[in-house]
């Protein structure tokens, strides 16, 4: 009884560690972008977001530090990424922001900003 229990302990780490890796990964940001206000320097970042319907909240941080957060859509794609890519959007202004984070081998992307408002408003 004792195995079983302690098997069923690992598993269930061993399951919660996989579904927490899942919402992570990395981005390079060649230039610098604003992301909800923010100005991300360049330089590589992870991402990591919390949810796991449609509509998430997304945390890009450099180290330990948490450097912006942003609501974000989860949108599907037909084929996998083939790499990590912050996919930007040219401002009237002259300024560079974030609009799409995709990631290696995934078969969705998350956007931020007004194209997850967008997507969100066709729910």
């Amino acid at each position: 009884m004792k195995t079983s229990k302690s098997l069923f302990l690992g598993l269930a780490l061993l399951l919660a560690t996989s579904a927490f890796a899942a919402n992570k990964g990395s981005l390079t940001v060649q230039e610098p972008i604003t992301v909800n206000g923010t100005q991300l320097k360049p330089g590589d970042y992870k991402v990591q977001w919390d949810g796991n319907g449609p509509s998430v909240e997304l945390s890009i941080t450099q180290g330990k530090k948490v450097i912006a957060k942003v609501p974000a859509h989860v949108v599907s794609l037909e084929t996998p990424s083939e790499n990590d890519a912050a996919v930007v959007k040219n401002n009237g202004d002259g300024t560079k922001s974030l609009s799409e984070v995709r990631l290696s081998g995934k078969k969705f992307s998350l956007t931020v900003g007004e194209e997850a408002a967008k997507a969100d408003a066709t729910r």
